[in-house]
């Protein structure tokens, strides 16, 4: 059977029955996947489901949201935020809206809405990006990175996006 991948495809059938938003981390970076573990501990810990999805830039998904924004499907560079609507968010612009969404039902809340909404105002997007860059272009010297991307935890599989292949135009999981 003949495989093929279209980002418009993957991008349309990865929200088709689920309108969270994505973030995509890049899955073999040590940093990352704490902020993921953070997210898990802190979006909605209370509820079934939380505000966010994940996916790794490396994966199917990560690769055809990437394509869908503009950018190239091996950009590792920058988390990423991408909303069914077709918006994407990157750098700082990413982070302050993820951060914006969480908390509900933790002491995060509502501090971490505020917070993020005030730095978003107060804060211009270039100081903010620089910071980014510093940090993320020295992620794997900070914390290292993994010779594999994040393994899936059962508790969370529904949080995760799996990897999405279009063969004659059917959608598999």
């Amino acid at each position: 059977v003949q495989q093929t991948r279209d980002a418009g495809s993957l991008a349309q059938k990865v929200f088709a029955t689920d309108e969270r938003p994505i973030i995509l981390y890049d899955g073999i970076c040590n940093l990352c996947n704490g902020g993921v573990n953070f997210m898990l501990d802190w979006d909605s810990p209370n509820e079934e489901r939380g505000n966010f999805r994940f996916a790794a830039l490396q994966s199917d998904v990560g690769n055809a949201l990437l394509e869908r924004s503009g950018r190239r499907a091996d950009d590792v560079s920058s988390i990423i935020l991408a909303t069914k609507d077709g918006n994407t968010y990157s750098k700082s612009d990413a982070i302050l809206r993820i951060g914006q969404g969480l908390g509900r039902g933790t002491v995060l809340n509502p501090a971490a809405p505020i917070v993020a909404t005030l730095a978003s105002v107060m804060v211009p997007g270039f100081l903010r990006d620089g910071v980014y860059d510093l940090i993320a272009d020295n992620r794997y010297n900070l914390l290292g990175k993994s010779d594999q991307c994040r393994l899936q935890d059962d508790r969370f599989d529904e949080r995760f996006v799996g990897e999405l292949v279009l063969r004659n135009q059917v959608v598999v999981d």
